[in-house]
């Protein structure tokens, strides 16, 4: 145990963790020739195509440092903010971190709360300059950042590029000496920590684990404590490229378990595996239950593929655990599931996923944030969706959720980001100058408002140089109203949200605009309302398709041609009381990208 090393890679977006893990998987011979390409841990095709790492990716590597030869378990985890849970659970699986940071933009704001991530789970922190070799590189003034941020010694951080290979065996040296071995005992009952799991349709669910205490080998009888259920154990290995079996796991080290588990409910990630006979007295701790940021309703196009999708969505959720659904049903699209996701970002991935993964074609409503509501009678309850809200009269407040936002930019862009900031309800908390150039600023902000596009206006308007991090921040009373919209009286529900009265009507103006641009002429007038209770608000007609009927009446009265129009005009009436309006998919995703 004393030559086991455990780390992850920890740093912003696009800061070159996976490309400094290819270099460290190189050196250390882990691959060979053939299998190196750019960015080989991102193995997912959503993953090489976006140039992001969405899942963590676990590897072991093996060193010789002075005749000794020590295993290295590596960890390289995403950078976006939606996929901070991944961070913390493999940092859960770590002793060390090797905290990296771009020599041409510096300390962002995904670097600060990551690295607060790490510090609470009492990591040995190796800090890293990457991209030395960009022109642009200012490592001087990036190193004064770090030395402030850490309080460490300039000799404590490393100079390295992932592109040169400059500095990655100091790196390796610098794992070896400075990260502690995992403490564990392997005479003790079993302990083993899941850390992720992943679905394979000829095996069944293989867990990722860390072993705490003991030693697992295969034919073993174990024990799943939170769910209580009893496997015989198929097959233990280690985490290569591939999957590599061996005759045991013990103590300190990071591998996988197969033991032909079928259903996942019966596997949760952050739960602790033991033996049957030998059980261990306690669970591990320190593990907590994600908290999604957002909700939004997935219902398959097809209302058939309704338990085809529930399927989907559990072996998705195997794999990301932040992923929380229960089912739910509307008026408009039939039977489908209310999910709870980190944030845009995550949405979006998922729905990808299903699809390219499971081939689940999907529509998603409005995303909407996790509203309080309490009621004249005392009652105070959690809205997910706007039709679950009681009758307004009952209503007395309704508490949205805030966030405590960190943005870290250049002091040339603070006017137009705290303008952006306030026109979103902000307010500043503090701000602070890291660098004579570089501030970040604190912003409190209703969730509701951040979600559609705020982070794509801050990269807009800062040219792509302000970071963006944030955490839950409690819950403040709020004037919030339901916009409906109608589409010939009917209220269509997906099309529903919870707003803030000042952006009430706006928002209902933009939306029936686009809505008249997507929804296809019939042959009849469709109105098109947004309402907030009664009120209508904001109206938009998608006019009738209509034929000629008087062309072949030509010449004298002209009660000739009324007959004809009057004619038609009780067709059209009749065809609107009996037609229906079908909204297209693209309406339902334009809503979402209204700038």
């Amino acid at each position: 145990m004393q030559h086991i090393r455990n780390f992850c890679i920890i740093a912003h977006i696009d800061h070159g963790k996976s490309t400094l893990a290819d270099r460290l998987l190189e050196y250390t011979n882990t691959l060979s020739a053939k299998d190196l390409q750019a960015q080989v841990l991102d193995d997912m095709e959503l993953e090489r195509e976006r140039g992001i790492t969405i899942k963590s990716h676990a590897i072991q590597m093996h060193y010789v440092k002075e005749r000794t030869d020590y295993t290295l378990n590596l960890i390289d985890t995403p950078g976006h903010v939606d996929f901070s849970y991944e961070v913390s659970r493999s940092i859960a699986a770590c002793e060390g971190a090797l905290l990296i940071v771009d020599a041409t933009q510096g300390i962002q704001a995904q670097t600060i709360s990551n690295l607060y991530m790490a510090i609470e789970h009492s990591l040995e922190i190796i800090p890293v300059i990457n991209k030395i070799d960009v022109e642009s590189a200012m490592p001087d003034e990036v190193e004064d950042q770090i030395v402030e941020l850490l309080g460490c010694a300039r000799s404590e951080i490393i100079r390295a590029s992932g592109k040169t290979g400059e500095g990655v065996h100091t790196i390796l040296d610098a794992i070896v000496e400075r990260i502690p071995a995992p403490k564990g005992d392997t005479a003790a009952p079993l302990q083993c920590l899941i850390f992720d799991s992943v679905y394979n349709s000829f095996r069944g669910i293989i867990a990722y684990i860390k072993v705490i205490n003991g030693v697992i080998r295969p034919k073993d009888f174990v024990k799943f404590i939170s769910t209580g259920k009893e496997y015989e154990v198929d097959e233990v290995g280690i985490l290569r490229l591939d999957m590599v079996p061996s005759q045991l796991l013990s103590a300190g080290n990071v591998g996988y378990i197969i033991s032909g588990i079928k259903t996942s409910k019966e596997v949760k990630v952050g739960d602790t595996i033991t033996h049957v006979k030998n059980p261990a007295p306690e669970a591990i701790a320190g593990f907590e239950d994600v908290k999604p940021m957002l909700f939004a309703g997935v219902y398959p196009i097809d209302t058939e593929d309704f338990e085809d999708l529930r399927s989907s969505i559990e072996k998705l959720q195997l794999n990301d655990a932040s992923l929380t659904y229960e089912p739910e049903s509307s008026v408009a699209l039939g039977f489908g599931f209310r999910c709870g996701f980190l944030g845009l970002l995550h949405m979006e991935i998922v729905q990808e996923r299903l699809d390219r993964e499971f081939d689940m074609n999907v529509i998603t409503t409005v995303p909407n944030v996790p509203y309080r509501v309490f009621t004249k009678k005392g009652d105070a309850f959690e809205v997910h969706n706007p039709s679950g809200l009681p009758d307004i009269m009952a209503i007395e407040h309704i508490d949205e959720p805030y966030i405590r936002a960190s943005v870290i930019t250049q002091t040339d862009f603070i006017g137009s980001i705290m303008t952006l900031c306030l026109g979103k309800r902000g307010e500043l908390v503090k701000q602070d100058y890291i660098s004579a150039n570089r501030v970040e600023l604190i912003y409190d902000l209703p969730l509701g408002e951040i979600v559609f596009d705020f982070y794509d206006k801050l990269k807009s308007i800062s040219k792509g140089y302000a970071s963006f991090d944030y955490q839950p921040h409690g819950y403040r009373p709020a004037r919030l109203v339901k916009l409906d919209i109608l589409l010939n009286g009917e209220s269509v529900d997906a099309l529903s949200s919870l707003i803030h009265f000042d952006n009430a009507q706006t928002l209902g103006r933009r939306m029936c605009e686009k809505l008249k641009e997507l929804i296809p002429r019939q042959q009849f007038d469709i109105a098109i309302q947004a309402a907030i209770g009664a009120k209508i608000i904001a109206r938009e007609t998608v006019k009738a398709v209509r034929k000629d009927v008087t062309a072949k009446c030509y010449g004298g009265d002209i009660t000739r041609k009324r007959k004809l129009l009057e004619k038609q005009k009780k067709g059209k009436k009749r065809m609107k009381q009996i037609g229906s309006v079908e909204v297209p998919q693209k309406a339902f995703l334009a809503v979402l990208k209204l700038d």
